[in-house]
């Protein structure tokens, strides 16, 4: 059997706001740490059946970032949803949401921005 580990590290403010967030992996192909800014990890608790989930994001996080990175969190869960079940049905409606919120999100970006 072979191990791969994944490591975060969180550098957090004295009120406990994420400063920073830098992970590795020992089967990345990335030979250093990586910066992000933000994350969102998902366990499956088979027991309780509930997700347990960690969602950080640092103070520099912008919102148009927010939004883009939720859109490409949806369409990958739709690309793994279909791997994992071969539903290609339900992946696509995934994905057909993923572009409305993107739509709406950028939509909405645009007129705050030209108010």
């Amino acid at each position: 059997m072979h191990k791969s580990s994944i490591k975060i590290d969180i550098l957090l403010s004295a009120d406990k706001v994420p400063e920073n967030i830098t992970w590795n992996a020992t089967d990345s192909s990335a030979d250093m740490t990586q910066k992000a800014k933000a994350m969102c990890i998902a366990f499956w608790d088979a027991a309780d059946k509930t997700a347990l989930r960690i969602d950080l994001w640092t103070k520099d996080m912008m919102v148009d970032e927010m939004g883009e990175f939720f859109y490409q969190m949806f369409f990958t869960m739709a690309d793994t949803f279909n791997r994992a079940t071969q539903d290609t049905v339900q992946a696509e409606e995934i994905r057909v949401f993923a572009n409305s919120f993107i739509k709406k999100f950028r939509d909405k970006q645009v007129k705050e921005n030209s108010a």
